[in-house]
C-alpha cells in the first residue's frame, strides 16, 4: 500500500482527473511575491497551494489547501482526501453525527496515508545521521553523506493547511484545519448581505486551541508570545514531521505529555441551505493575510464579500470572477506598499493566493459587458440619445460603485480604510429620466482619454439602488487604473473654476459612449461616429 501512495505521489496525473468538475464553483489563484525597493515583484518559490471542487451524484466537494516548504503535501491531500469521501464513503441517508464522523476519519486516513509514504525516506535519513562524523569533517564521504541528508530533507519536509466543505443532502459541512477560512454570504430578503464566518483559525490566538494545548501541559502564555510555531502560525495541520514527530526538540512544545500538532478538523454542520441564496467562498491564508496587510483585519470579511458580489454582478462566468477578485486584492497589496502609508512595511510580500466560490441559487451578469483594464470600470452599457425627446423614457446604466463611503455634495466621504484603494462595489442600476431636452451649446473639448462614469454608493449593507433625475444631481469622475493601482481618482471638493472663455469643465464625458453608439448605429441610421453635442 505504501509503494502504490508513493507511486500516486511520483505521478504527473491523478485519478480525480475523471472525476467531474462543479460548474456551481470558480476557482482564482495568484503566486507568491516579494517586491523590491522600486515596487517590482518576483516570486520567491513555485505555487504551493491546491484545490479541488468535484460534484457527483449524490454530493458536491470542495477544498482549500494552503502548502509550505514544497506543494508535495498540499498536493497529497488533494488527491487522497477525494478518495476517502467519494469513493462510496457518503450517501444520502447518513445523519450529520454520520458526516462528521467520516470527515474527520478521512483526515486521519490521510495524514497516516503520507506518512507511509516516506517513512523510507525518514529511515533512511536517520541511518545517514548516525554515520556523520562528530565536529568538522571535509572528506568525500562525508560530504556525500550531507548532500544526500538535504535531499532527504528537501523530500520529507513540509505540510499543509486544509480548508474543505462539503453539500450534502442540502446541507453543508466545513472541515477546517489550520488557517484557511470559510465564508457564507446570505442574501436577506430585504437585499442585504449578511457574512458568516464558519469556524476560527488555529492558531494561539485562538482560545480554545490555546486551551487544548494547555492541557497537554503547555504554557499558554510562552505560547502566545512564540505566535509562529516551526516556522508556522497553525497550531493544527497535515503532514510536517518536525512537528508531529520530534516535537520534543522543540522548546515551546517540549513539555508536552503527547502530540500537540495535530491533523484532526474542526467540523461545523451540517448547515441547511434550504431557501439559501448567496455564495460559499473558501480562502486561502496567503490571500486573507494579503488583505489583512493591506487594511488591517478587522473588515477583510466584509471587503471580501463586496469584491465577490461585485465581480459576481460585472463576470459572466465563476472562474473570471473568482480570477478577477485574487487580482484585485493583489494589486490592492501592491499599491499599499508603493505607497509608503502606515501599513506599507506589513506588505513587503505575500503568500500564494487562492479563492474558491460556490454560488448558491445566484445568477450571474449576462457577460454582454467588457470591463476596462485595471479598475474593472464599467463605461454606461445602453444607448442614450443627445437629441430633444417630448416622451418620459428610462433607461438603466450599470456602474460599479465604491463600496467604501457615500455620496456627499459631489465628494466622497472618509473611508474607513487608511486612504487606501477603494474596494469597488456591486452594480448598482440607476435610472435616468430623458424627458429633459440635452443642451446642444458648445463645451470645453474632451480629454483625450474620456473617464466612464462613476458615482458612489452605500456599502452593501445598504439598499442598493439609486436614482439620477435631475441636473443638481453630483457625480464624480473617475478613470480606470493603468498601473498604478488606483481604483478612483477622485475630483477634488473645491468647486470647479471657469477657463479664460468663462465656461466650466465637465463633470461627465460622453465621447467615448457617443463613439461606440455612433459606430454600432451607424447602419441604418445615417449616423457618424462622432455623435455627441456639438
Amino acid at each position: 500500500m505504501a509503494a502504490q501512495r508513493r507511486s500516486l505521489m511520483q505521478s504527473h496525473q491523478s485519478w480525480t482527473d475523471d472525476l467531474p468538475l462543479c460548474q456551481l464553483c470558480g476557482v482564482g489563484s495568484a503566486p507568491n511575491c516579494v517586491y523590491g525597493p522600486d515596487g517590482k515583484g518576483t516570486q520567491s518559490h513555485p505555487n504551493e497551494d491546491g484545490h479541488f471542487r468535484f460534484s457527483t451524484e449524490s454530493c458536491f466537494l470542495y477544498g482549500v489547501f494552503n502548502g509550505y516548504d514544497g506543494s508535495r503535501v498540499a498536493s497529497f491531500v488533494s488527491q487522497c482526501l477525494t478518495a476517502e469521501l467519494l469513493l462510496g464513503q457518503l450517501s444520502t441517508g447518513h445523519t450529520d453525527a454520520d458526516v462528521r464522523r467520516i470527515l474527520s476519519q478521512a483526515f486521519d486516513v490521510v495524514e497516516k496515508s503520507y506518512f507511509e509514504t516516506i517513512d523510507d525516506a525518514l529511515a533512511e535519513k536517520a541511518n545517514l545521521q548516525t554515520q556523520l562524523p562528530e565536529g568538522v569533517c571535509l572528506s568525500a564521504q562525508t560530504q556525500k553523506i550531507a548532500e544526500r541528508l538535504k535531499a532527504l530533507e528537501k523530500e520529507v519536509s513540509g505540510g499543509a493547511t486544509a480548508i474543505v466543505a462539503l453539500i450534502l443532502n442540502n446541507k453543508l459541512y466545513i472541515a477546517n484545519v489550520g488557517t484557511n477560512r470559510a465564508l457564507l454570504c446570505k442574501t436577506t430578503t430585504d437585499g442585504q448581505n449578511q457574512v458568516i464566518q464558519i469556524g476560527r483559525a488555529h492558531t494561539t490566538d485562538n482560545e480554545d486551541e490555546l486551551s487544548r494545548l494547555a492541557q497537554l501541559g503547555l504554557d499558554q502564555v510562552r505560547l502566545r508570545q512564540t505566535g509562529l510555531i516551526s516556522g508556522q502560525s497553525s497550531t493544527r495541520r497535515i503532514g510536517d514531521y518536525k512537528v508531529k514527530f520530534n516535537y520534543t526538540d522543540i522548546d515551546v512544545l517540549s513539555a508536552a505529555t503527547q502530540k500537540p500538532i495535530i491533523a484532526e478538523p474542526e467540523i461545523h454542520g451540517g448547515q441547511s441551505l434550504e431557501g439559501v441564496t448567496g455564495f460559499l467562498l473558501l480562502m486561502s491564508e496567503g490571500l486573507i493575510k494579503a488583505l489583512e496587510s493591506a487594511h488591517g483585519p478587522e473588515q477583510v470579511n466584509q471587503e471580501m464579500v463586496a469584491m465577490v458580489a461585485a465581480e459576481l454582478a460585472q463576470q459572466s462566468s465563476l472562474e473570471a470572477a473568482a480570477q478577477s477578485v485574487v487580482e484585485r486584492v493583489k494589486r490592492l497589496h501592491h499599491d499599499v506598499y508603493v505607497s509608503g502609508r502606515q501599513r506599507a512595511s506589513h506588505c513587503s510580500r505575500h503568500e500564494d493566493m487562492t479563492l474558491l466560490i460556490r454560488v448558491i441559487n445566484y445568477t450571474l451578469a449576462d457577460g454582454s459587458l467588457t470591463p476596462t483594464q485595471g479598475g474593472r470600470i464599467y463605461p454606461v452599457s445602453v444607448p442614450y440619445s443627445n437629441h430633444q425627446s417630448t416622451s418620459k423614457t428610462s433607461v438603466m446604466l450599470s456602474l460599479v460603485m465604491p463600496a467604501q463611503g457615500t455620496l456627499t455634495n459631489g465628494s466622497n466621504t472618509a473611508s474607513t480604510l487608511e486612504g487606501d484603494t477603494p474596494t469597488a462595489g456591486p452594480l448598482i442600476p440607476l435610472t435616468i429620466d430623458t424627458s429633459q431636452p440635452i443642451s446642444e451649446s458648445p463645451g470645453p473639448a474632451p480629454p483625450s482619454d474620456p473617464a466612464p462614469l462613476c458615482v458612489c454608493a452605500p456599502p452593501l449593507s445598504q439598499s442598493p439602488t439609486a436614482t439620477l433625475q435631475s441636473s443638481t444631481t453630483h457625480t464624480q469622475s473617475s478613470s480606470s487604473s493603468s498601473g498604478d493601482g488606483s481604483l478612483f481618482r477622485q475630483r477634488g471638493s473645491q468647486a470647479a473654476q471657469p477657463d479664460e472663455t468663462g465656461r466650466v469643465p465637465p463633470y461627465v464625458d460622453f465621447t467615448q459612449f457617443y463613439r461606440l453608439w455612433g459606430s454600432d448605429h451607424s447602419e441604418g441610421q445615417g449616423l457618424s461616429g462622432d455623435l455627441g453635442p456639438q
